[in-house]
């Protein structure tokens, strides 16, 4: 089985970080296709962002998908242009928040969100409302330190990371802590142990999930919504249908 990992961004750091994560989460037997989007923002921090990122994410799932990819894992926790990547691609396509969300909801009967920037605070508060999460999602907390941050100091991180999440079972009541960065993926295992709560990875949780979609055969719709884009070209052909 061949899963496709793909940053969105363009920081080869981050992809590298990701793709560890992803192997760490694999079974044996399943391969992890890791890519980064070359020309795009080097993060996502906002709509633009995600905006400019899309276009050449797409183009790398359609070109996975001819290298043999079974499914796809959408690296960046905005879920950035998911509808968009589910119309082109054939295999599953996972986004790494849909994915953690639904881990949290399995695991704990509270939880809090914490990513990296305040900007990131409302994206992802309609994302947790999108996926039928608000109920169970106590807060969206930000450590207010860019994503490319999380590489160039990772001791304040670490320590950030902590004393959030410290807040968020003191504050919050929050049982499990799901980490709203594709760019924390690696302090996971770390923030559990040392914070005694759960902590859960969208990079983690998306390829398992995107494992065991592919494993079962299912693909993406392409009745409706998912359908693959149309070609448009005969469409000002007069006469054509």
């Amino acid at each position: 089985m061949r899963i496709h990992v793909i940053n969105p961004n363009s920081t080869a750091a981050m992809t590298r970080a990701i793709a560890t994560a992803a192997r760490a989460a694999a079974t044996p037997g399943t391969e992890i296709d890791a890519e980064t989007c070359f020309g795009t923002p080097a993060s996502i921090e906002g709509y633009r962002d995600e905006a400019m990122a899309v276009p050449a994410m797409l183009a790398a799932i359609v070109t996975a998908e001819t290298r043999g990819a079974d499914a796809h894992v959408i690296a960046c926790f905005d879920d950035p242009g998911l509808a968009a990547a589910r119309e082109v691609a054939k295999g599953p396509v996972i986004g790494i928040c849909q994915a953690a969300l639904q881990v949290a909801m399995t695991v704990a009967a509270r939880f809090s969100v914490i990513t990296t920037l305040p900007r990131s605070v409302p994206v992802i508060e309609d994302l947790v409302s999108a996926y039928g999460a608000s109920h169970r999602c106590r807060k969206v907390r930000a450590i207010d330190m860019p994503v490319l941050a999380l590489e160039a100091d990772p001791v304040g991180a670490r320590g950030r990371l902590l004393a959030e999440t410290r807040l968020a079972m003191e504050q919050d009541g929050a049982e499990a802590i799901v980490l709203g960065c594709a760019g924390m993926a690696d302090l996971c295992e770390w923030l559990s142990e040392n914070a005694g709560i759960p902590v859960i990875d969208g990079v983690t949780a998306a390829t398992r999930l995107a494992e065991a979609l592919a494993g079962v055969g299912y693909q993406t719709s392409k009745v409706g919504a998912y359908a693959f884009p149309r070609d448009k070209s005969a469409d000002m052909i007069p006469g054509a249908v």
